[in-house]
């Protein structure tokens, strides 16, 4: 993928993840009088909005990380072993900062 086109893409991506964060952050229930039984349902719908916006603020982190990678010319280089990202991948996750092999040892490690 060429530098113009994936600034692009990940330009757009983290217009979405701001918009999306954003979102997540207000407060949906404001103004709505719950009654007691409801709190649970409050509760469990708290949790997954705190799951989405840190999976929305790692993946804005890495895309951040990406665009850092493009004006320092390193994009498209794993950051772990230095070989090429494949173009597939890229194209897939423009923000991927590690080769497939790189990615599966980290995973693995976790």
């Amino acid at each position: 993928m060429d530098a113009a086109t994936a600034r692009m893409r990940l330009e757009s991506m983290l217009a979405e993840l701001d918009r999306s964060i954003n979102v997540l952050r207000g407060d949906p229930a404001a103004g709505r009088d719950r009654s007691l039984p409801d709190a649970g349902a409050d509760l469990t719908d708290a949790d997954r909005t705190r799951a989405m916006l840190d999976a929305a603020s790692r993946q804005r982190t890495a895309v951040l990380a990406a665009l850092r990678r493009l004006d320092d010319g390193g994009y498209g280089r794993c950051v772990d072993c230095g070989t090429l990202v494949p173009e597939g991948r890229l194209e897939a996750r423009p923000e991927a900062a590690r080769c497939v092999g790189c990615q599966s040892r980290t995973e693995r490690r976790r």
